[in-house]
């Protein structure tokens, strides 16, 4: 092997790691499971191209209808996958699994998506990705867009974003930025959970930096920490449900605690309830997707949708 391609310039465990001539190797690699009708919940799946520019899909899925019966516009929930912004997707076994549970189980339309993933692609096309794909969603609130799963069964008065890990801080931005949005009038994004969320803190993050040249990787900037947000106020949904894991690995359970006081300070009208997931990990809800935690956790997501639509 010529020792240029194996030395390692960059090394961010667990997530990847740079050799000498640029190439990226993950620690963490998500499988691609294709999508499919599940046969214990009647959930099905679909992958759909939102942009063929950058390559962006997602993943929607569909509960269990009732054939001939007239169409019942459910809630919609816009999940973005966690991953440090840098592994995980949409398209995984693990959002696939967790996402066909809370489908079943709240009655609920789901499109997961696939951004894309740095270093390849730096910050902030993550979040520029994550919001593209809520325009594209918007296309849909008047019947006519390009996907007739969205056209037919979700309403877009009831919009919820949620995500974990790094997706929770996506889902918080995309909050934030829809509510000083003029062109989305005819979607509503009602509530936001956020699971485990990450947001920087005063610390320089050398692997954050990396990813999103131009920032300073602490919590002085407001695409990465709320603190810094002077728009957090204009959070379009009148509702926020944060989990935090008592155990976190990456010690983001003070982050969510101070993310919930900062949002209750900020001049925003909404109400905000955090949730303590005892005796667990970092994002445990998709280790061990069955385990009473787990369950509790997709059926407290499950409430606070349908809870927040009525």
């Amino acid at each position: 092997m010529d020792p240029d391609t194996s030395e390692i310039t960059h090394h961010f465990p667990p997530f990847f790691q740079i050799h000498k001539d640029g190439r990226v190797e993950r620690f963490m690699v998500s499988p691609f499971v294709p999508p499919t009708l599940d046969p214990q919940t009647g959930v099905q799946s679909k992958d759909v191209l939102i942009s063929p520019e950058t390559g962006v899909t997602a993943r929607i899925f569909l509960p269990k209808t009732n054939g001939p019966d007239p169409i019942k516009k459910l809630p919609l929930v816009v999940h973005y996958h966690g991953g440090g912004f840098c592994v995980g997707s949409a398209l995984g076994p693990a959002t696939t699994q967790f996402l066909t549970r809370l489908v079943s189980e709240a009655n609920v339309v789901a499109v997961s998506i696939d951004y894309r993933l740095a270093p390849e692609h730096p910050l902030p096309v993550a979040f520029d990705d994550s919001w593209s794909a809520l325009q594209w969603i918007y296309t849909h609130s008047n019947g006519t867009g390009p996907e007739s799963w969205l056209n037919q069964y979700a309403d877009f008065g009831r919009v919820f974003l949620t995500g974990e890990s790094a997706g929770a801080t996506i889902a918080n931005n995309m909050a934030v930025r829809e509510g000083t949005a003029t062109d989305l009038e005819g979607l509503r994004v009602r509530g936001a959970a956020l699971v485990h969320p990450y947001f920087a803190n005063d610390k320089p993050n050398a692997m954050m930096r990396y990813m999103y040249p131009g920032s300073s990787g602490t919590d002085s900037d407001p695409m990465m920490s709320p603190k810094a947000d002077s728009d957090l106020g204009k959070m379009s949904c009148e509702k926020v449900l944060v989990f935090v894991a008592e155990h976190d690995l990456f010690g983001l359970r003070p982050i969510g605690v101070e993310y919930c006081e900062t949002l209750r300070n900020s001049g925003w009208k909404g109400d905000v309830e955090l949730v303590e997931n005892q005796g667990e990990d970092h994002v445990f809800h998709l280790v061990n997707p069955t385990c009473e935690n787990a369950l509790l956790l997709v059926h407290k997501l499950g409430l606070f949708v349908n809870d927040a639509s009525e």
